[in-house]
């Protein structure tokens, strides 16, 4: 994913430091490979609904999230 797709994804963690750039990138990949194991055609971030599911993968998978249950349900219905 290019730099302004992991630009978003840091806003979204409310996320300002490069520190974790690495690990949020390796996790768009992730998701991005997720969806297409699922069957999802259209994975580039600049698709709404993908860009939309692979912040929440990201939001879900980052850290230990407090909504991890919310992130990932919601997570499946975008995937689906």
């Amino acid at each position: 994913m290019n730099d302004a797709a992991l630009d978003a994804v840091k806003l979204a963690l409310r996320i300002s430091t490069d520190s974790f750039d690495s690990e949020i990138s390796d996790l768009m990949d992730a998701a991005a490979s997720d969806l297409g194991i699922a069957g999802v055609t259209e994975t580039s971030f600049s698709d709404p609904l993908a860009r939309r599911a692979v912040i929440t993968y990201v939001k879900m998978s980052f850290g230990q999230p407090d909504e991890y249950e919310r992130l990932k349900a919601s997570y499946d219905e975008q995937k689906a």
